[in-house]
C-alpha cells in the first residue's frame, strides 16, 4: 500500500513539475484557444491614379465620350458590426529576442515600421530585416533629435513625415477610443503612446515599460481592440479591451507619463 501511494505522489509530483516547466506554452496555447476569431486581414488599398487628360488642338466634330472613372476602393471597414482588421505585419522591438539597448527602447521604431510596412505592402519581417530597419531608424534619429529613446507622439509624427515621407502625418488629440477606431475604419493604421504599466499585458518583463507605443490596426465585433504590440514577441494581433486601452493612453509627458496628453499619431500617405 505505501508502495502504491508513494508511486503516485512521484508520479504527481512529475505531472506538477512538467506542468510547470511548460507553463509558458501551456498558458500561450490557452489563450490561443481562447482568442476570438479576427476579421479577414485587408492589405493597403491605394487610391485609383488620376486619369491624365489633354486638351485638343482643335475641336473634334465627334468628341468620344469620357471614361467613366474607376470607383474608389470602399474602405476596409464594415459598419455592420463586423469588425476590421488592417493587414498590418509585425515585429517586435527585439526582433532576435535581444531586449538589451537599443531593442529595449525601441517601441516607436518598431510600430512605426510596421505601420510603413502595411503601405508599402511588403509582407511579414524577417528578424535580420526588422533589426535593420530599427538600427537604420535609431540611427537618423540620433542624428536628427540627438536621441532615440522615449520619442514624443510629435517626435514620432516627425519620423513619419521626414524619415518615410509621409507628409500628411500628425499627432491628434483624442477624445475617446472612437477617435481611433473611426481612423482604422478607413484604413488607417493608428500608433498609440501609453503608461506601459496601465497595460497589464501579461507577456511584458516584469510590471511593463513606464512608456510604450503600440500599433492599433483593427477591432473586432464585440469592441475589442486589435493591435501589433512590439513589447512582446506575442504582440501580434494582441487583442486589448478598449476601456484598458483608453485608460492607458498618455504620451511622454516629460517621463511623467500618465498625466500625459491623450494623443494618437495618423500615418497618412
Amino acid at each position: 500500500m505505501r508502495r502504491i501511494a508513494l508511486i503516485v505522489s512521484l508520479l504527481s509530483l512529475a505531472v506538477a513539475g512538467t506542468a510547470f516547466a511548460f507553463r509558458a506554452a501551456i498558458k500561450e496555447a490557452v489563450a490561443s484557444r481562447l482568442k476570438p476569431t479576427l476579421p479577414v486581414a485587408v492589405p493597403y488599398l491605394p487610391p485609383p491614379a488620376e486619369t491624365a487628360t489633354t486638351t485638343p488642338a482643335e475641336p473634334t466634330p465627334a468628341p468620344a465620350p469620357a471614361p467613366t472613372p474607376a470607383p474608389a476602393p470602399k474602405p476596409p471597414a464594415s459598419t455592420s458590426g463586423q469588425g476590421v482588421n488592417l493587414a498590418v505585419p509585425f515585429t517586435s522591438q527585439a526582433p532576435k529576442a535581444d531586449w538589451s539597448l537599443p531593442y529595449q527602447e525601441a517601441c516607436e521604431e518598431a510600430s512605426m515600421i510596421m505601420v510603413n510596412a502595411y503601405y508599402k505592402g511588403t509582407g511579414a519581417f524577417t528578424p535580420d530585416e526588422a533589426d535593420r530597419q530599427i538600427l537604420a531608424l535609431v540611427a537618423w534619429e540620433k542624428d536628427t533629435f540627438g536621441f532615440y529613446e522615449d520619442t514624443t507622439a510629435d517626435e514620432v509624427a516627425r519620423i513619419g513625415r521626414e524619415y518615410y515621407g509621409y507628409k500628411n502625418t500628425s499627432a491628434v488629440a483624442i477624445r475617446s477610443i472612437d477617435d481611433v477606431k473611426k481612423q482604422v475604419a478607413l484604413g488607417v493604421p493608428v500608433i498609440l503612446p501609453a503608461a506601459g504599466r496601465l497595460l497589464h499585458n501579461p507577456y511584458f518583463s516584469g510590471q511593463g515599460p513606464l512608456y510604450h507605443m503600440l500599433v492599433v490596426k483593427g477591432y473586432t465585433k464585440d469592441g475589442k481592440i486589435i493591435t501589433d504590440d512590439p513589447g512582446t514577441r506575442r504582440g501580434a494581433d494582441y487583442l486589448y479591451d478598449p476601456a484598458v486601452l483608453w485608460n492607458a493612453v498618455h504620451d511622454w509627458n516629460g517621463g511623467d507619463v500618465e498625466h500625459g496628453r491623450k494623443v494618437m499619431v495618423v500615418v497618412k500617405k
